[in-house]
């Protein structure tokens, strides 16, 4: 790139100094041969003031010294004096003794001038003066390497200003190629440095954007066996204890079933949230949701002597979002209060300033840590909440949700907030 941008303003800069050259030099030479045609005309004048055409008899007509080669023509056209020039006038010398005023002529390497001869106010000839030209050849010369030295100096700047503004566009985007290899060997923490051109800090932020993306996705691809494994724990064992049920009661077969269409749905759920492929017009009764929860989680509560409660106050409980997804965080909730908690569980279903609010709470000590530690994934020492908020909070916010510990202390409450479908 730098190459091409080298090539590309210093050949701008070369063509436009050529195209001003050019022009300039050809009008420089013209204003020389224009200034030397004027002085030769002058010169043409002045001696016209020292001849005398007048003369009778076989004087000859006296010339005055002169650098420049004078001829003198009478009106019939033919030379009377001087010896450089034609013996009869010339076009040049006719048309200034027609027309009764001087006229030039540049014309293979000389300069001529025929300037009117006037005695008492009438034209009786013409004086006819020529130079060579060399001296306008020589003074173009001069100026035609006053403007190549001045082009060279020009293209020498814009060649050094190419240079220094290709590598201030060149650098930052090879920076931002090597963010961009890292990115795609893996390393998502990698970010584009910003360096002032707007343009460039566009895509260096496009770029930042698309790592931060993927490395979400990675992440939650990554820790979806972990949570999996986690979240399956339940269902496996109630399917156990079913199945072994089954060796002593033939009839708690259909039980068993229930509990495994419940383990493929869970299984189902995980897999749509972490792979994004959640609709995101859906919508959830949530009145419909926490009676099931109710009668998937009122055996095993009260067979630990805990009674469960169900309150639904929301006018209209109807939420947006997957109800497999709310079925799953709630899930979640009940079986955190069921494991850490202690007393009645109650789950609330409110209107909650333009949402949707989902609480369960219990009669426990409560959360032995800072309610933000206790969605951290995998902390040993947060009283193993750390795995099971966690994977309920990723679904949350897969949904535009948030979940959230309202009371982290005695008698905790966690409230899921959702978009309400209206």
């Amino acid at each position: 790139m730098r190459r091409r941008l080298l090539i590309a303003i210093a050949g701008v800069a070369a063509l436009a100094v050529t195209l001003f050259a050019i022009p300039l030099s050809l009008a420089l030479e013209r204003s020389y041969r224009d200034d030397e045609l004027l002085r030769l005309q002058r010169d043409a004048f002045a001696a016209t003031r020292a001849i005398d055409v007048s003369t009778t008899g076989g004087d000859p007509i006296e010339l005055p010294a002169s650098p420049r080669a004078i001829a003198v023509y009478d009106g019939s056209g033919r030379r009377v004096a001087g010896r450089v020039g034609p013996a009869r006038a010339d076009a040049l010398t006719r048309a200034a003794n027609a027309r009764r005023r001087p006229l030039d002529l540049a014309t293979d390497g000389r300069l001529v001038v025929a300037v009117p001869l006037v005695v008492g106010e009438r034209v009786s000839g013409a004086l006819r003066a020529e130079r060579s030209d060399a001296v306008v050849a020589s003074r173009a010369h001069r100026a035609w390497l006053a403007l190549a030295g001045l082009a060279l100096a020009v293209l020498a700047l814009a060649t050094t200003a190419a240079f220094l503004v290709a590598r201030r566009l060149a650098a930052p985007l090879e920076r931002l190629a090597g963010a961009a290899r890292r990115l795609g060997d893996g390393d998502f923490g990698a970010r584009a440095p910003r360096a002032g051109v707007a343009e460039v800090d566009e895509v260096g932020a496009a770029l930042d954007a698309t790592a931060q993306r993927l490395d979400g996705l990675v992440t939650r691809e990554r820790s979806f066996s972990a949570d999996a494994s986690h979240q399956l724990r339940t269902p496996l064992a109630a399917l156990r204890l079913e199945l072994e049920a089954l060796e002593l009661r033939g009839e708690e077969l259909p039980a068993a079933l229930a509990q495994v269409d419940r383990l493929q749905e869970t299984i189902d759920t995980l897999l749509a949230v972490a792979r994004d492929t959640q609709p995101g017009s859906a919508t959830a009764d949530l009145g419909a949701l926490v009676d099931g929860a109710e009668r998937r989680w009122r055996g095993p509560l009260a067979a630990d002597g805990r009674p469960l409660r169900v309150l639904v106050t929301a006018v209209d409980p109807v939420a947006r979002a997957a109800p497999r997804v709310v079925d799953e965080i709630l899930d979640v909730l009940l079986a955190n209060a069921h494991r850490h908690g202690d007393g009645l569980v109650t789950a609330t279903v409110r209107d909650a300033a333009g949402r949707l609010a989902v609480e369960v709470a219990d009669e426990g000590e409560g959360f032995a840590v800072a309610p933000e530690e206790a969605f951290a994934r995998r902390g040993g020492s947060n009283g193993g909440h750390g795995i099971g908020l966690a994977l309920a909070r990723s679904l949350a916010h897969a949904e535009g949700g948030r979940l959230e510990v309202v009371e982290p202390g005695r008698h905790p409450v966690v409230r899921l907030l959702i978009r309400a479908s209206a």
